[in-house]
């Protein structure tokens, strides 16, 4: 079984260019098993007969291997830091037309509260997100742009009623916002990274990642930011060697490069 498993990377490398050796292996396999299972096909090989053959199920595949659990304004308290501090730290540094990019964007939860925090601080025609993911059917959802109640539930009330318009009990976000961001497929284990940003944004996300992959992609965005701009992590994730990759950490989620 071990065996077959390394034959699936190879399979799925070589179709996707997406690196599986640098996902936690156990928690990763687990995932792709339950899809096989459901699925009623019998092994890593004639699943990968399936996808090779199938263009739903091999969408379907990339989707599920992906993890989009996303909401706006995840934890609240670092976007109140955003707003009072970072912005306006930014502007103040860069001027109005910042360069952003939210990588790994997921359903669009992420860039889209940017825009909106950004609107408190910039006239919202002068503000453009660079978002991107790996995953093309998220990446569809995200410019479709509908929400349930519980996604949006951490916006602030005024930007809620702004920017929303509710539709069969989910939240349609308005063109406004939507026109703001520019959605791109992206690997961030293989793929080029855009130079001089002035912030990157990416929450909750590499923690899927083994050390290794974690650390180049930390290493990356050290590279990608411009001198003075700030890395914005999740919660859950930290940069144990910050200091040895040359960032100054602002605080626990904050990280800027001098």
């Amino acid at each position: 079984m071990a065996y077959d498993y390394e034959y699936f990377k190879k399979a799925i490398f070589d179709m996707t260019k997406i690196d599986l050796n640098s996902y936690k292996e156990k928690q990763m396999k687990r995932r792709i098993d339950t899809l096989i299972d459901k699925l009623k096909v019998v092994g890593y090989e004639n699943y990968v007969k399936l996808i090779q053959t199938d263009k739903e199920r091999f969408e379907e595949f990339v989707s599920y291997l992906t993890i989009n659990v996303s909401e706006f304004y995840r934890n609240p308290d670092q976007w109140e830091l955003m707003d009072k501090e970072i912005i306006p730290e930014l502007v103040s540094k860069f001027g109005k037309n910042l360069k952003i990019w939210s990588a790994a964007c997921s359903t669009g939860d992420e860039p889209y509260s940017l825009v909106m925090a950004l609107s408190r601080h910039i006239p919202i025609n002068q503000i453009k997100i660079f978002a991107t993911d790996i995953d093309k059917q998220i990446l569809e959802k995200a410019k479709l742009g509908i929400y349930s109640a519980k996604s949006i539930e951490n916006v602030p009330a005024d930007l809620k009623k702004k920017y929303f318009t509710e539709i069969g009990g989910a939240y349609k976000i308005s063109d406004e916002i939507k026109s703001r961001v520019e959605f791109k497929q992206h690997n961030l284990l293989k793929d080029a990274y855009p130079k001089d940003c002035n912030m990157i944004v990416c929450r909750n996300v590499l923690i899927y990642f083994t050390e290794e992959a974690k650390d180049e992609v930390f290493r990356k965005y050290y590279d990608t930011l411009a001198s003075k701009g700030i890395l914005f992590i999740g919660s859950t994730e930290q940069i144990i060697n910050y200091k040895e990759m040359g960032y100054l950490r602002k605080n626990s989620f904050y990280y800027e490069k001098p």
